[in-house]
């Protein structure tokens, strides 16, 4: 009877150990798998092949910066080199801005009321 009992200790010992095993595996692999979903966003190449900074699109802070310029959308559309309605989408989340309409929009980002106002006059 003593052999059993101390088969059993053993035993059940290699189970909780094979139990950790698993869990801090099961972690890992959820780790690795969020890694991988991110990375594999971060890593799509440019269309424009330039190794420049990589840059960051944030539908709010585009609607807040338009709201802030006080112009419609078709008129920042302009200023970025597409449309209106691209402007909407983009501000809802439904699209996202290729690498070349990030570049832009960067450099829209910069203007303030009165440089937007004269970029707008010339385009007229």
């Amino acid at each position: 009877m003593e052999t059993l009992k101390k088969a059993s200790v053993h035993h059940r010992a290699a189970i909780a150990a094979l139990r950790r095993q698993i869990s801090s595996l099961e972690k890992e692999l959820r780790n690795v798998a969020k890694g991988t979903s991110r990375g594999a966003r971060a890593s799509e190449p440019d269309e424009s092949g330039e190794d420049g900074p990589k840059r960051r699109f944030s539908a709010g802070r585009l609607a807040s910066h338009r709201a802030k310029l006080g112009i419609s959308a078709a008129s920042y559309g302009k200023l970025v080199g597409v449309s209106g309605q691209t402007i909407y989408h983009w501000e809802q989340g439904k699209a996202r801005p290729r690498a070349a309409q990030l570049e832009s929009l960067a450099s829209v980002r910069g203007l303030g009321r009165q440089q937007v106002a004269q970029r707008l006059g010339e385009a007229e």
